[in-house]
């Protein structure tokens, strides 16, 4: 979206479907927001159904709890978590109307290199079989966790996670909103984060080898019992009556940071930088970096993408640092406490970068 309003000619491929859902912690943090409304989106996320979130809640062992009210900027009225069936649709439908060339259902079938190495266009597989290639100035790896752009560039991981927690979610009906409500015990991470049409994503996030020990014919008894102890009244919320669908999990993964430009390539999101979801961040930073990354393209070309990495990193190696010491649920009351007093001064950093950072330039290729 951002190239193609910059005036760069863009193909976009995806092997899905717009709205397609997907494994997502939901919620944006202040960042984010302030991308979307910057980008002219937030309105259509809200106006379809995502509730603005106005406090955010830290419950602490069994009772003791810190409640912090988020405040309103302009149109700006606080947080957001609207569901990847809704986000990825509007931000699809808003490339496409910007006047990127949109080709669903296709998937990448390797990289098309020069002699010297150089990434100058994909080779693509579309719905009936047939392949095309097509040559491009770069190539953009939007395509996750395990990228097959970074595994065929062989984009280097020179920060590796220690830790991963593992995750059981679903989205509920009933509950009301009473903003971002997150729980943390010893071993345990968990919540209910408001999302669009009047749901809830309600998880909780263990440590692997306890969450396959705890493998269940009603994992929803799972999900009950982890919140139980610290919020009754949540756990009360969460009957089978009240299930959209099923539980999902997540099994965790440890975390990445790798290269994320190269000759006629760049790798964006999780592709590039992906840590443990516990600390809710990972799409406020792929929206960041997607932001960044334009901009670099935009002013300085293909071969100008060394500034993009520089800022991505200066604002990520902290995260992700203290991101891994959360996942590894080994920490007291009192140690989580002081580590999300950390988190809270590195997250207020990057929403000024995010204020301060110029929109994307023009493209004079």
């Amino acid at each position: 979206m951002q190239l193609a309003r910059g005036g760069a000619r863009v193909l976009m491929v995806d092997r899905k479907q717009p709205g397609t859902d997907t494994l997502s912690t939901h919620a944006l943090m202040r960042g984010a927001v302030v991308m979307l409304h910057r980008w002219n989106l937030l309105e259509t996320i809200i106006e379809a159904g995502t509730p603005w979130v106005s406090s955010a809640s830290f419950i602490y062992g069994k009772s003791e709890a810190v409640s912090v009210e988020l405040r309103a900027e302009g149109a700006v009225k606080g947080l957001c978590a609207p569901r990847r069936t809704l986000l990825d649709r509007v931000l699809a439908e808003a490339a496409v109307e910007a006047g990127v060339e949109a080709r669903f259902g296709v998937s990448m079938n390797g990289l098309k290199k020069a002699p010297d190495g150089r990434v100058i266009g994909v080779r693509l597989r579309t719905p009936s079989g047939a392949t095309e290639t097509v040559s491009c100035d770069l190539v953009v790896g939007a395509d996750g966790r395990t990228s097959r752009v970074a595994t065929e560039v062989g984009a280097c991981t020179y920060r590796r996670g220690r830790y991963a927690t593992a995750t059981l979610y679903g989205y509920f009906d009933g509950i009301p909103n009473q903003g971002y409500r997150y729980i943390f015990r010893p071993g345990l991470s968990a919540g209910a984060i408001p999302t669009t049409g009047g749901f809830h994503c309600v998880f909780a996030s263990l440590a692997p080898s306890r969450f396959a020990a705890l493998r269940s014919d009603d994992p929803l008894a799972v999900l009950r019992a982890e919140i139980a102890a610290s919020d009754l009244a949540l756990c009360e919320a969460l009957s089978p009556a009240a299930l959209d669908g099923r539980l999902r999990r997540f099994g965790g993964a440890q975390g990445h940071l790798r290269h994320c430009r190269g000759p006629g390539w760049a790798l964006v999101g999780d592709a590039g930088y992906f840590k443990d979801p516990v600390t809710a961040h990972g799409i406020t930073d792929a929206l960041r970096d997607a932001e960044g990354l334009a901009d670099a393209f935009l002013r300085h070309g293909p071969v100008g993408l060394d500034g993009y990495q520089r800022r991505r990193d200066a604002l990520s190696r902290a995260f992700f640092d203290l991101t891994d010491r959360i996942a590894a649920l080994d920490w007291d009351l009192a140690g989580i406490r002081m580590l999300h007093a950390r988190l809270n001064r590195i997250m207020r950093d990057e929403v000024v970068a995010i204020q301060n950072s110029a929109a994307p330039a023009s493209y004079a290729a």
